[in-house]
């Protein structure tokens, strides 16, 4: 028996349906119409429709490197609550679509993470139960111009158009044994530029379901982010990004150069 194939969730252009299919992960190839077909052959949507909610901090090696930071007013110490922030329905894209990146941006972070999935309507979870809310998992790129502020990033650095791309499928919760053990892997032109695992997170999904959804509900279809690696790599325009979560799939964009003269320096 193949181990690599799964069940998964899929939107693909041209239909306004979610289709339940066979994936194989390993070979990130579908099993459309009776025969396995290349993930690249289709022109996918974002696999997801709900809100999309990132967090910030959840890596110990990203926490530990603002350490200092966070000592010094107004804070005076490390978070001990999620920090969440929202990444708009402008930012959804999907396996394929061109990142944009902005005139006057040198290059942008790549936020491999591991998106999860809401299957039932999630509101104060206990952490024991948490994962039994959860309908699976899928790949997300939490793109972002690259900046120094971490509590309250500023919107224009996150909430570009096309900075969240998500996919291509969502790989059922069950497919999934432990989130908390799974390799990340993010690859730039076909050369490994990060390895991270979701093993350094501070929050397990579980007990971040846990707390976040001790003050706010969270939907079906709605996503939550766990989270980007420290040291997340930068990638230029015309180079390809290919970012693995083992177990659940790997998604592929493009960076491409703004045609305007916008910048993003600057806030008001």
């Amino acid at each position: 028996m193949n181990l690599a194939i799964r069940d998964a969730l899929v939107r693909v252009q041209g239909s306004a349906l979610v289709h339940d299919v066979r994936v194989d992960v390993r070979a990130g190839t579908v099993a459309w119409r009776g025969r396995p077909c290349a993930a690249s052959a289709f022109a996918w949507e974002p696999p997801v429709t709900g809100a999309v909610y990132g967090t910030l901090l959840n890596d110990r090696a990203a926490l530990a490197a603002l350490a200092e930071a966070a000592g010094r007013p107004p804070y005076k110490a490390p978070p001990k609550a999620p920090v969440l922030y929202v990444k708009p329905r402008n930012t959804r894209s999907a396996y394929g679509w061109p990142i944009v990146v902005p005139a006057g941006v040198p290059a942008l972070a790549m936020g491999a993470c591991v998106g999860v999935v809401i299957g039932r309507t999630a509101c104060r979870v206990r952490a024991d139960d948490a994962l039994d809310f959860v309908a699976g998992y899928t790949v997300a790129n939490d793109v972002s111009v690259p900046h120094d502020s971490f509590y309250r990033p500023m919107v224009r650095y996150r909430c570009r158009d096309g900075f969240c791309p998500i996919g291509p499928w969502v790989i059922a919760r069950r497919h999934v044994a432990d989130p908390d053990a799974l390799a990340i892997r993010v690859e730039i032109d076909g050369a490994v530029r990060q390895r991270a695992t979701t093993g350094t997170f501070v929050r397990t999904v579980a007990r971040l379901l846990a707390d976040v959804t001790e003050f706010m509900t969270l939907a079906p279809g709605d996503v939550l982010l766990t989270g980007v690696p420290a040291d997340a790599p930068l990638a230029q325009a015309g180079q390809r990004v290919a970012i693995t979560i083992d177990g659940v799939g790997t998604l592929v964009n493009t960076l491409v150069a703004a045609e305007g003269p916008a910048s993003v320096e600057g806030e008001p």
